[in-house]
């Protein structure tokens, strides 16, 4: 399949079902926006050109795009019809294929999109759409077909009928194009429906009745194609990804113990044989070694970075910390702005004191040093190699080497037990 490609990706609008003042395309899914996860699955396609149709809060969505992407602003959003016209205005002298995604489909994999463009390429088809079939379609346009069973064209749920509702094959809105088909077609498309927009769908109508070629692939698993229109289908797309990600995860030897209560953000990497425990929450980026022990409860928070064999137990708080080889922390505490060597033992009930209500300030501590049960070193501080704090001491002054600081604030102990 030799691919002369061009994708237009649709993220103009606002998504009112969505009650939110962001961008629906910028909702996060596993800790990265839906539009994200589209502008991955384009780029794997290696296009001659993309273009991006945005709309509502153009210049914040606008942040998230490559520089390679052309954007035009859909200033009034007239439907989908509208936005492919004005992308079409930044494909000038472009022949070829034209993909359609949207901005709000981040569950599509590429295997089915390369399926697609296959089919439509090989096949020389006009228009070829991703259709599914689904037991109680809702949201979704019905495809119509011919008594050849030819697709012979789409209405959509709104201005279906009752009988129209029936229809099991629904489109995805994913579809291929020849170039000079599409913009032929666009041209006569009118405003014939309830919302008087601009629907591309009413391009397969036109197509078909002047004897073009259209075509449909069905999709395995329609779930893919699941566009995010409400927080509640956010939920669901984001268990879909989720277990994606968590069966990534356990295919490269780590052990998660319960997929349903384990949250991993997208971008994060575990070593192998590593185990993570129930209800544990890892935020996107988080870096885990090898042979690592986490949760149960645990929660680790961007910018934590952690070697081989280190163990973060029941209720265990991480930020911007990084944690070296063979250190273990098994009870409640929180590590903020932190930097531990190797073989650090923290104590159950440890606090960095990371915050003094305007800044954040670090802490670190050095190799082999053996932190007390609820200990707060007041950042900024360093503990000394080899060095102990007794339990519930307040640190707010460096502890060197080889030495032990107890009490309240924490003084150094001197050789024959005292404070310093």
């Amino acid at each position: 399949m030799k691919k002369n490609l061009a994708v237009i990706i649709l993220a103009a609008g606002k998504g009112e079902r969505m009650k939110s003042s962001t961008p629906k395309v910028l909702h996060n899914l596993c800790a990265r926006p839906l539009l994200a996860y589209v502008l991955d699955l384009t780029s794997s396609l290696k296009p001659k050109k993309t273009v991006a149709v945005l709309g509502y809060k153009h210049e914040v969505v606008r942040k998230e795009l490559t520089k390679d992407i052309s954007v035009v602003i859909q200033k009034k959003l007239l439907g989908t019809a509208d936005a492919v016209k004005l992308a079409l205005s930044k494909l000038k002298g472009f022949k070829g294929t034209v993909l359609v995604l949207y901005g709000d489909t981040p569950l599509l994999r590429k295997e089915t999109v390369d399926k697609l463009l296959k089919y439509h390429i090989d096949n020389s088809v006009d228009a070829t759409l991703l259709t599914g079939k689904m037991n109680k379609p809702k949201g979704y346009g019905r495809i119509f077909r011919d008594k050849y069973f030819n697709i012979s064209r789409i209405i959509e749920e709104k201005d279906a009928d009752d009988f129209d509702k029936d229809i099991l094959e629904v489109n995805t809105g994913i579809i291929c194009f020849k170039k000079d088909s599409l913009e032929k077609a666009l041209k006569k498309v009118r405003p014939n429906n309830r919302k008087k927009e601009y629907y591309l769908t009413d391009t397969i109508g036109i197509l078909y009745k002047e004897g073009k070629l259209v075509d449909g692939v069905k999709i395995d698993d329609v779930k893919e194609a699941m566009g995010i229109n409400s927080h509640l289908e956010l939920a669901m797309a984001n268990s879909i990804m989720q277990l994606r990600i968590n069966e990534k995860f356990m295919l490269s030897g780590v052990t998660i113990v319960d997929t349903a209560s384990t949250f991993i953000g997208y971008g994060s990497k575990i070593g192998q044989d590593s185990v993570i425990y129930p209800f544990t929450v890892i935020e996107r980026g988080v870096k885990i070694g090898k042979h690592c022990s986490i949760g149960p409860f645990a929660h680790l928070r961007k910018g934590t970075d952690l070697a081989d064999n280190v163990t973060l137990g029941n209720f265990i708080e991480t930020t911007r910390t990084k944690i070296g080889a063979n250190t273990f922390a098994k009870h409640f505490s929180y590590i903020g702005d932190a930097r531990l060597g190797a073989r650090v033992n923290i104590g159950a009930g440890t606090v960095t004191a990371n915050f003094d209500g305007s800044s954040k300030h670090n802490t670190i501590i050095k190799d082999d040093a053996m932190i007390g049960s609820d200990t707060v070193l007041v950042a900024p501080v360093r503990v000394g190699r080899h060095s102990k704090t007794g339990a519930g001491a307040v640190v707010i002054k460096d502890i060197p080497d080889k030495k032990v600081a107890v009490g309240v604030p924490a003084k150094i102990l001197n050789k024959r037990g005292r404070n310093g």
